[in-house]
């Protein structure tokens, strides 16, 4: 059974065929740190946390990586609003971002590197593209040369004759053509700035992701991911200067994750409808946006709504109420006799057809079907069971079978049904960097530390518990102090 994906690039349906199996590379943009993530973003992660954790039930060897973009006119106009420097609003949010990810359960991706980590690389990827004959110099500005990049629209469909000036493309009058995008912008007063052959400056958006995949994935990568309103400019655009440099394929699958809207309108800051993801996981269980996400097909529109949230939690219900029925089954009578529910042939059925469903496009609606129907069959065995006060072995035991079922699929794949056990798993970055023998940095220290201040803050103490007794057992001891929360090593 092959793994098919819609690759956005051929507009088609391909089998997904690594370029150095087992080793998967997958990259997806991340947030840019100016407020606390939306439902919005919330679908994307989560999309891409359970597509990562199907490949690696599938056997491969995956190396996630999803970036922060930390210098932003969104970020700076936040900081110039509160009177503090650009980096304090960004460490806030990713400090908050950190919080979220914890609450709906998104992994950490293997390697979380920021654009301000980057400049050099950057820099560097300009100087080559200047060279290239494909970029130039305009008045400490830098832009890349949309026509002189034959491919140019092949991601998004669109040919430069169809591209106008709009919402999407900057005018400037330093352009030699309206379609040029930015690489480097000069710097102006107040805003931050870093030394490079055009004057002090910060990096153009779309050049960011470039240098990241490049130095911590390669050039040509398997997937890259995101949001459908990524495709164009931000996609179209990496891949333009990625492949203008390399001569290369930049991604050998583009995959994208439909919108969030609200009412049939896209969720957006920008517009003011959005609905945060410390909204949503304060009201419910962190399982029933996870469940609501799962539920639509990911290349489709989803439609928040909180009447949705509440069939979902309902939905959900199902799912656990039958789980933690075997406890009360097992309080029963328990009495000798043969099953004859058949229900081991219908869980092996709906096995294999999970798989099929996930293999076909990642089609959770109908993966998650499959769980479903299983539930049914369990409360036919639990009705029955009840009315009569007594439950023969068997059954028993093909019910408690069919709950370790749907729960190693649910749980192990879609991240849900996590609080059923007491100690969840240490996250695998960290896993890895201990068997591997690395040392954790101070600068990771830090960025835990106000992860877990965070929480504080937010008064949810499970986190801000977690993240203190997961770096004593790596030999960190914090103490909460007046003047801010101290770590040593013991």
């Amino acid at each position: 059974m092959s793994l098919r994906i819609y690759n956005t690039l051929s507009g088609k349906l391909e089998e997904f065929v690594p370029l150095n199996p087992p080793k998967v590379f997958i990259y997806t943009c991340g947030v840019t740190v100016y407020d606390d993530s939306h439902v919005g973003h919330g679908r994307s992660l989560i999309v891409f946390d359970v597509f990562r954790r199907y490949l690696e039930h599938l056997g491969y060897r995956v190396k996630f990586v999803r970036n922060f973009t930390d210098v932003d006119d969104k970020i700076i106009n936040r900081a110039r609003e509160e009177g503090v420097d650009f980096m304090t609003v960004a460490n806030r949010y990713i400090a908050s971002y950190y919080v979220d990810m914890e609450n709906i359960r998104v992994k950490p991706a293997d390697v979380e590197p920021r654009v301000t980590e980057h400049i050099k690389e950057i820099v560097e990827i300009i100087e080559n593209l200047i060279k290239k004959g494909v970029a130039y110099e305009s008045g400490g500005d830098v832009y890349f040369s949309v026509k002189a990049f034959p491919d140019y629209g092949k991601l998004s469909k669109r040919s430069t004759e169809e591209l106008e000036v709009g919402a999407r493309i900057e005018p400037s009058e330093k352009k030699k053509d309206p379609l040029d995008f930015a690489l480097w912008k000069s710097a102006k007063a107040g805003e931050p700035a870093w030394e490079s052959p055009w004057g002090l400056g910060r990096p153009g958006w779309h050049t960011e992701c470039v240098a990241m995949i490049f130095k911590h994935l390669g050039e040509t990568i398997d997937i890259h991911g995101g949001g459908l309103d990524l495709v164009f400019p931000h996609h179209e655009n990496e891949m333009a200067q990625a492949e203008a440099l390399t001569g290369k394929p930049f991604s050998r699958y583009w995959m994208h994750n439909g919108l969030v809207t609200v009412g049939g309108q896209k969720m957006s800051k920008s517009l003011g409808n959005y609905i945060t993801l410390k909204e949503v996981y304060s009201k419910y269980h962190p399982d029933i946006l996870r469940l609501l996400v799962l539920f639509t097909h990911y290349r489709s529109p989803l439609d928040f709504s909180w009447e949705k949230m509440d069939e979902t939690k309902r939905a959900y219900e199902r799912i656990r109420h039958a789980i933690e029925d075997l406890e009360t089954l097992k309080n029963l009578e328990i009495v000798e006799g043969k099953t004859s529910s058949q229900l081991y042939d219908k869980v092996k059925e709906a096995e294999e057809a999970f798989f099929e469903d996930l293999s076909d496009d990642f089609n959770t609606p109908s993966a998650l079907s499959r769980m479903f129907n299983l539930v049914s069959e369990l409360g036919k065995i639990k009705n029955k069971a009840l009315s009569e006060k007594r439950l023969n072995s068997q059954d028993l035991e093909a019910y408690e079978f069919a709950v370790n079922s749907i729960l190693k699929h649910t749980r192990g794949i879609f991240g849900l049904f996590e609080d059923l056990y007491p100690e969840r798993p240490v996250k695998e970055v960290v896993k890895r960097e201990l068997e591997a023998g690395q040392v954790i940095d101070a600068s990771l220290i830090e960025l835990l530390i106000e992860v877990r201040n965070m929480a504080r803050m937010e008064k949810v103490f499970k986190i801000a518990d977690y993240i203190r007794d997961k770096l004593k057992e790596l030999g960190i001891t914090l103490e909460d102090t007046p003047a801010g929360t101290k770590w040593r090593k013991l």
